[in-house]
């Protein structure tokens, strides 16, 4: 890919992308703090369900020592119904990290932080500190195999991705994202809206992944239940087993699921409780 192509490629993805950039509350974001509560909740979670729960969230802990001094029932109590609760709990720990030791500035060392992986440290590194790294995520995986012509992974996507990188990185890692969220999407991309189809290969570089299973009486939507019912009030086996409905086995799988990512304990009554 010649360097004229990705200079043509950019500038009309850059122009496309000031006429049709999404907006949302973390959109523009330079507080650190306020990125990393945005990423932290948008990974598997679409960002028009994750708008009310990051208000709510960072109006009731504004900043990076609120969240650190919280307790874990407080800040699952706000994360109740966005899912994957573990994610809450690893943000306060990163939270208590930075109060303690103050913010890594760098993708190497901002993947040290708890529940922030490879994409979410370029990520940061890219809006919050102005690094010059692309932010590799699934929309911008696909896009990129999809210029390419073929599925990109390891090395090969982190070359294509270097290469195809425009200044600046935050904006561009913006564009990426919206336009394989809008446009570019898995299953039908939108071809004929697409600004940079005069330098793509077309849809077939990218091969669309398996469909999620049912979250109707999974183990997710059982562990999501006893949460948001411990986070009302502390309860016994049976309490859970009657508010969740499920049977006997799961919830005893689900509840020791918890306690052993430190979501859940129980005490020597048998009485089950948010972590501290």
């Amino acid at each position: 890919m010649t360097l004229l192509v990705e200079e043509e490629r950019n500038a009309s993805l850059f122009s496309w992308y000031r006429a049709e950039q999404r907006s949302f509350p973390w959109r523009g974001e330079t507080d650190p703090y306020r990125i990393l509560v945005s990423e932290a909740m948008l990974q598997q979670t679409q960002a028009s369900r994750v708008i009310p729960f990051y208000n709510r969230f960072v109006t009731r802990f504004p900043t990076v020592e609120s969240l650190a001094a919280a307790a874990l029932q407080d800040v699952l109590a706000l994360w109740a119904g966005l899912g994957y609760n573990s994610r809450g709990l690893r943000l306060r720990e990163a939270a208590r990290m930075i109060a303690a030791d103050g913010w890594p500035t760098t993708p190497a060392t901002l993947v040290d932080l708890p529940g922030v992986g490879p994409y979410t440290a370029s990520a940061l590194a890219s809006f919050a500190f102005g690094a010059r790294v692309p932010a590799v995520d699934t929309n911008l995986r696909r896009v990129l195999s999809r210029w390419h012509g073929e599925p990109l992974n390891g090395a090969s996507l982190q070359a294509a991705a270097a290469t195809a990188l425009g200044d600046p990185a935050s904006d561009w890692n913006q564009a990426m994202m919206d336009l394989g969220a809008t446009t570019c999407v898995s299953k039908v991309p939108l071809c004929g809206a697409c600004p940079v189809r005069d330098w793509c290969s077309g849809p077939a570089g990218h091969t669309p992944p398996r469909t999620q299973g049912r979250f109707e009486g999974s183990a997710r939507q059982l562990r999501g239940a006893i949460v948001r019912s411990l986070v009302r009030r502390d309860a016994t086996f049976r309490d859970v087993v009657q508010q969740t409905g499920f049977p006997t086995t799961q919830v005893e799988m689900a509840l020791a699921d918890l306690m052993s990512e430190q979501l859940v304990n129980r005490d020597e009554t048998g009485v089950y409780r948010i972590a501290e």
